[in-house]
């Protein structure tokens, strides 16, 4: 039997953070680890507004339950002590490979060797970086979406060496966090989500980059003929320009080029999303893009 209690998350950035709080909020004991002090403080305070958050948009939670959840948080920047006893590591650390498997390297020989490893990794394959755990029978992906309270799933991605007890009980951990598992019967960059919502947000950047239409046309466009909430352009605030803007990087030439135009007009302007209070849209506005 494969027991998971705790729970260590690589990286305390905006999804990595609500992945620790989601997992705390049901209940685990988790770690949260960040390479710094001064990132430990952003992510107290992320913690913070995830508390509020929830407060007023998850069904059931109240001040008791939201503080108990910071209570079963602990934040430190010593990498063995974070996972020196954890069950579960879930690394969401930026979606560059060299520095997922330098990570994986480190705590392949300072995490117990129970321990079972899972990536958050948007598109890389879970192959890209299993040789690197020491413990390719107990790796696998586990994806989340960012705002993991409202967009609940979690996808969940093995390799040819996954244990199958392995896959079973982080399906399980998926489960009693609330979120929803998705699947996966074999290994696909992008896993589900990302294969439909990637190219969708590129050609949106496409459209826009290109000088073809305003973010505020683009997204009205998909809004009124499909009835969607919101535009590909608002989604991309909320996701943030850093992972997209990684992914770009390294697809082909005209995936760079529209890297470099975010790198260029966006993200050496510290316009970074909804996380930095502008993107595609200026922060706090009306969410309907009216």
């Amino acid at each position: 039997m494969v027991d998971i209690r705790k729970v260590t998350v690589l990286g305390a950035g905006v999804l990595g953070s609500q992945i620790a709080y989601q997992s705390a909020f049901k209940g685990f004991e988790v770690t949260s680890y960040d390479v710094s002090e001064d990132a430990l403080a952003a992510a107290r305070d992320r913690f913070t507004k995830l508390a509020e958050t929830y407060t007023r948009e998850v069904p059931g939670a109240d001040s008791s339950s939201v503080t108990a959840g910071i209570d079963r948080i602990t934040l430190t920047s010593d990498l063995a002590a974070a996972v020196t006893d954890a069950d579960l590591v879930i690394e969401a650390v930026p979606e560059i490979l060299d520095l997922k498997r330098e990570i994986y390297t480190k705590i392949g020989e300072l995490a117990p060797e129970s321990a079972i490893f899972a990536t958050n990794s948007s598109t890389l394959l879970p192959s890209d970086l299993k040789d690197f755990t020491g413990r390719p029978e107990r790796f696998l992906a586990l994806h989340f979406a960012n705002k993991v309270w409202q967009f609940n799933t979690a996808e969940v991605m093995g390799t040819a060496d996954t244990d199958p007890a392995v896959y079973s009980a982080v399906v399980g951990f998926a489960n009693d966090i609330g979120m929803v598992p998705i699947e996966l019967h074999k290994e696909k960059a992008g896993y589900v989500l990302n294969s439909l919502l990637v190219p969708f947000l590129n050609a949106a950047v496409d459209l826009v980059a290109g000088g073809y239409a305003d973010p505020e046309a683009v997204d009205r466009t998909w809004m009124v003929a499909t009835g969607a909430p919101i535009g590909p352009c608002r989604i991309f605030d909320i996701i943030g320009f850093t992972t997209p803007y990684n992914i770009m990087s390294h697809g082909d030439a005209h995936a760079q080029e529209l890297a470099a135009w975010l790198k260029e007009n966006y993200i050496d302007k510290g316009k970074l999303g909804l996380a930095s209070g502008e993107g595609f849209y200026r922060y706090p506005e009306d969410p309907s893009g009216d």
